[in-house]
C-alpha cells in the first residue's frame, strides 16, 4: 500500500483535476484541440509522486528493519 503525504496528496489532486481540463474549455464544450502537454505533465506529475512515495516507504521501511535486526 502506498502512503503518500499530506502535501503530496494535495499536490495529486490538482493534477487529477487537470487532466478534464485539458479536454474541456471554460464554457464546458469539448474542446476540438485539447491542451495535450497540460495532460502529460499531469499523468507524468502523478507517476512522479507515486514513484518518490514508493521509494520513501521502502526506504523507511528498511531503516525499521535495521533497528529492528540490532535490538536482538
Amino acid at each position: 500500500m502506498i502512503i503518500v503525504d499530506k502535501y503530496l496528496m494535495v499536490v495529486m489532486m490538482f493534477l487529477i483535476v487537470g487532466i478534464p481540463i485539458a479536454f474541456i474549455s471554460p464554457a464546458g464544450k469539448i474542446l476540438e484541440h485539447p491542451v495535450i502537454p497540460l495532460f502529460y505533465a499531469s499523468i507524468a506529475g502523478m507517476c512522479i509522486i507515486i514513484l518518490y512515495s514508493s521509494y520513501k516507504g521502502r526506504k523507511e521501511k528498511q531503516k525499521d528493519n535495521i533497528k529492528r535486526r540490532s535490538k536482538k
